[in-house]
């Protein structure tokens, strides 16, 4: 709707400026054309009417000149070798040439108005005394009034590319503006859905563990169901509230958020061993205890590897032994790596979709490490991550 009142706002004036030139072309190449020929006694009457028809005519042509410019400033070239009062319609529809055409148009119509007077000039010569002194002091009007009328056509047509250059550079900046937007709003979605993933796939992991322990072990003694069923409670209450922290990164500014660190890795592994996982810590780095500083972004990262690590362990291969190690220097490398030996039960595993590793594996690249991940010769499973760690 507002394209389309624009589109007629756009007519309307160009309409008002098109009327605007052809009265100043009647005003400004009538009037001045009949003081001339009626300053020459020998010229017909019948001649001083037709110039005058062909400048009414050629004043009336300007409505056309936005659709046919180059035919239209032609034309009127022709009509000035013996017509004066086309002569400034003719510069209107040279100044169009300029605005809209190349400069080879414009270079042989300035050529062709130029001649076009020179040749009225030889055909009706002015009452002077001195011939040679009206030759040139006419023909450098005339040349000076042809040069303003293409330089100002240049400009006119400089400032219009430069508008169309600055409305094409917004758009294309409303349109980066947008893709970049849509591109922040994946990332996001991106980074809650991984962490939606490493939270809630660490504790349902361990409700599905004891609601199924539960399910097949049916002649368990009330302290057993009790202590599964405060593990389920327990769990349960945790990863709601880890929902609610996940969730709290759309909601709370950058920074205010208390996210795992490397030091949390402790309490990840004490808790495995509190659901009857067997976990054994082997950290030669120190990270974990405080002994060497590592940027928390690092840090965050390996936990989510060792969160993952014991949530597949559970998941495949419950009962199976797992072994945590951690190596590196500051200045080097940060390695860690997840070990789980052979399932101790021959029961069918659910099969695994691969986000978790998936979503790993993107950790890994942000922070300009890798990952690694497969079976072990004695039919476990491996998971290793290299990460960068500065001095």
């Amino acid at each position: 709707m507002d394209d389309t009142a624009g589109t007629r706002r756009d007519v309307a004036r160009d309409r008002i400026v098109d009327g605007g030139l052809i009265v100043i072309a009647a005003l400004a190449g009538l009037y001045p054309a009949a003081n001339w020929l009626e300053s020459l006694p020998t010229l017909p009457l019948w001649v001083l009417h037709l110039d005058h028809i062909a400048g009414v005519l050629g004043c009336l042509a300007l409505w056309w000149r936005r659709r046919f410019p180059l035919a239209l400033a032609v034309g009127l070239v022709v009509l000035s070798t013996f017509s004066l009062s086309v002569s400034f319609a003719a510069l209107i529809a040279l100044f169009t040439v300029a605005v809209h055409r190349s400069a080879r148009a414009i270079a042989v119509l300035a050529v062709g108005n130029l001649l076009s007077f020179g040749i009225f000039l030889v055909l009706r010569p002015g009452p002077t005394t001195s011939w040679s002194t009206s030759w040139s002091m006419l023909l450098s009007l005339q040349v000076t009034v042809i040069v303003c009328a293409v330089v100002w056509g240049l400009l006119v047509r400089s400032r219009r590319q430069l508008i169309a250059s600055l409305r094409e550079r917004a758009a294309a900046a409303e349109v980066e503006a947008r893709f970049r937007a849509e591109r922040s709003q994946h990332e996001a979605r991106e980074t809650l859905a991984r962490e939606m993933h490493d939270v809630l796939g660490h504790r349902l992991s361990i409700l599905s563990v004891h609601a199924g322990a539960l399910a097949y072990h049916r002649g368990a003694s009330p302290d057993e169901v009790a202590r599964a069923s405060e593990v389920i409670r327990e769990n349960a209450h945790r990863a709601l509230q880890d929902l609610r922290e996940v969730i709290g990164v759309l909601r709370a500014p950058v920074g205010e958020l208390p996210l795992p660190g490397v030091e949390d890795v402790i309490e990840l592994i004490d808790e495995a061993q509190r659901v009857s996982t067997r976990v054994e810590l082997r950290d030669d780095s120190e990270v974990t205890t405080g002994g060497r500083a590592v940027h928390a972004t690092i840090g965050r990262t390996l936990y989510r590897l060792v969160q993952e690590g014991l949530t597949n362990a559970r998941k495949h291969a419950p009962g199976a032994p797992v072994v945590v190690r951690i190596t590196g220097e500051p200045g080097d490398h940060l390695a860690a790596e997840i070990v789980n030996e052979r399932p101790s039960t021959s029961s069918t595993q659910p099969a695994g979709s691969g986000e978790g590793l998936r979503g790993l594996a993107e950790r890994a690249a942000l922070v300009g490490g890798q990952l690694e991940h497969g079976p072990t010769g004695s039919g476990g499973w491996r998971v290793a991550m290299r990460l960068p760690w500065p001095a």
